[in-house]
């Protein structure tokens, strides 16, 4: 076995050793014995298993998990052959449901002991897959804006002209049955100018105030009830201790109609059999969000058991102008990803045949923690 134990000589001669803290590393290092059960982890092991070495000591490694594509023969065959094996984007669920994927490196130890073991390192590629979605989604969002306000100017100016063109022309007209028509055109500029206004997304934030997420998720599954036409399999995993949020309620409310009628487009259009949608709530802690981080976030989470998202469209799915229907206008998403934006939340998508996943993550802003506080020696200026 490789001594971990590193050693340094003094200027006086003397030879000083130092034992390194393995759980100081962000690798996970997990210890087996012969049978592939645990025998020692470190820090970051116990974070990514969500459990401690007291709980998972002596009990097989790959019983830890609901599903694992790491081939427990393969481990075997490693361990008595003494080699190395490794494998990146594992995938791996725990049996509460949470999936996480990792870089997988086994060691088998070369030592003259009787019983062989295997030294496991876990790198959580996960973490690093979030940024990139962060700094993707952030950069839609610009792109989204930047390309509609440039085309709201060529949008508004005529319909302007068109509405004030039909003012002039309804107040020359005698005729109340052709009145309905200048005023069906008054009518019709008008919601294409809000629609245009609801693409640019104001960057004012609406009023908010203390609401129940659960009644106004209720309030959505009842207008989406009212508005299909298949029958649905709901499935409610609420957290009932979830405080309430400072929210623009009405706003948030067609985020979840968004998603919701998404899920129902999809189910529908790829004839789903036993079609479902979950809606879950959660609270999560210590959540990062475009570099900030909160002590809580609410999480509500919309899944359904469809064909999944298209894969050309995955990276893209945000923008504007960007459906998988045939009939969609790919203005849904790129909206609400503006609102959740606006209240310092985000969504995560992950999409699978039989599975698509949105989170939607609303924090807690009185618990924002700064992660670095200004140097208040240098003053202020005024």
């Amino acid at each position: 076995m490789v001594d971990p134990t590193n050693s340094s000589t003094s200027s006086t001669g003397c030879t000083i050793m130092v034992q390194p803290d393995l759980n100081q590393l962000l690798t996970a290092v997990i210890l087996l014995d012969d049978q592939l059960s645990i025998v020692y982890m470190n820090a970051a092991a116990e974070a990514i298993l969500d459990g401690s070495l007291r709980r998972f000591y002596q009990q097989p490694f790959l019983e830890l998990f609901h599903f694992s594509n790491l081939d427990p023969l393969a481990m075997q065959q490693a361990m008595r052959d003494q080699q190395t094996i490794s494998d990146r984007d594992v995938t791996m669920v725990l049996h509460d449901g949470r999936r996480i994927t990792i870089e997988f490196t086994a060691q088998p130890l070369h030592d003259n002991t009787k019983h062989p073991m295997m030294l496991l390192e876990l790198r959580h590629t996960d973490q690093l897959a979030r940024i990139y979605q962060e700094t993707s989604q952030q950069h839609q969002l610009q792109a989204a804006q930047s390309m509609v306000r440039g085309l709201a100017h060529e949008i508004k100016n005529p319909l302007g002209g068109l509405r004030g063109a039909a003012q002039l022309l309804a107040s020359e007209l005698t005729d109340v049955e052709l009145r309905e028509y200048t005023d069906l055109i008054i009518r019709q500029a008008d919601r294409l100018s809000t629609l245009v206004d609801r693409m640019l997304g104001s960057n004012q934030i609406q009023p908010q105030a203390s609401a129940n997420i659960h009644e106004l998720l209720e309030h959505v599954v009842q207008v989406v009830r009212l508005g299909i036409e298949q029958e649905l399999n709901w499935v409610k995993d609420y957290d009932p201790s979830l405080p309430p949020l400072i929210i623009a309620a009405e706003p948030l409310e067609q985020v979840f109609l968004n998603l919701l009628m998404n899920a129902y487009d999809a189910l529908h259009e790829s004839h789903t059999p036993n079609p479902t949608i979950t809606l879950k709530t959660r609270v999560t802690h210590q959540q990062t969000i475009y570099g900030k981080r909160y002590r809580q976030c609410a999480v509500v989470v919309v899944q359904d058991n469809g064909a999944g998202i298209p894969a050309e469209i995955r990276d893209t799915l945000f923008y504007p102008m960007v459906s998988g229907r045939a009939g969609g206008t790919g203005l849904g998403l790129s909206i609400a990803q503006n609102i959740v934006h606006q209240h310092g939340g985000k969504i995560e998508v992950e999409s699978e045949p039989g599975l698509t996943e949105f989170r939607v993550y609303l924090p807690y802003i009185e618990t924002r923690v700064d992660v670095a506080e200004p140097d208040k020696s240098k003053g202020s200026a005024l």
